[in-house]
């Protein structure tokens, strides 16, 4: 489990294709981790396979190949690090579980103030999810739910989040990793029980 709180940015340094699976090399300066360690790479849990100076490998299975973006990851696709949870560590934003249930893509991204402003368009089977002021996680990062139109829900960026996250990076169209806030999910579920 994961808070979305990025502690680092990662750069593929390989991609190898087989037929089950894809594996790939992250560089980065995250620590922390071991052998065997979750680590969440924008949103999506994967685990450390091995381990050499300032690089991880992970493997992604066909399923996780199917409802992420990893699907477009390259050499030089810049991801999301985040360390998981340890008991007693401060959870900033809210839980995420690097469990992706869907992709969505940026309707628009403009700069309002210092902040920035993202729309982004995502799949009606989510919608009894997002609420206004509600948690989701938008490539690994815990964002807050602004407004809902249709199906566009808008979210506004700080400087720092902009800065220290693949945000900097984003064009319209982008397809970004979705996680809907767990407790969005449970609460949904206990109301079809009562």
């Amino acid at each position: 489990m994961f808070s979305g709180i990025i502690q680092a940015q990662g750069k593929i340094s390989q991609v190898l294709k087989s037929k089950d699976f894809l594996s790939i090399e992250v560089q980065s300066n995250l620590k922390g981790y071991k052998i065997g360690s979750s680590i969440c790479c924008s949103g999506i849990c994967l685990t450390a396979t091995s381990i050499s100076k300032n690089k991880f490998t992970a493997d992604i299975s066909k399923e996780t190949l199917s409802k992420t973006n990893a699907k477009f990851w390259k050499k030089g696709t810049l991801l999301n690090l985040e360390n998981s949870l340890k008991v007693g560590d401060e959870v900033s934003g809210h839980f995420v579980f690097g469990h992706v249930d869907t992709t969505g893509k940026l309707s628009q991204i403009k700069k309002v103030g210092k902040s920035w402003f993202l729309s982004i368009h995502f799949p009606k089977n989510i919608k009894k999810y997002i609420v206004p002021k509600g948690s989701i996680s938008l490539n690994g990062v815990s964002l807050t739910i602004n407004e809902i139109d249709s199906n566009l829900f808008n979210c506004m960026i700080i400087p720092h989040t902009f800065k220290n996250t693949d945000i900097h990076k984003y064009k319209k169209n982008e397809i970004l990793n979705l996680e809907v806030d767990m407790l969005a999910r449970y609460a949904h579920f206990s109301n079809l029980r009562s």
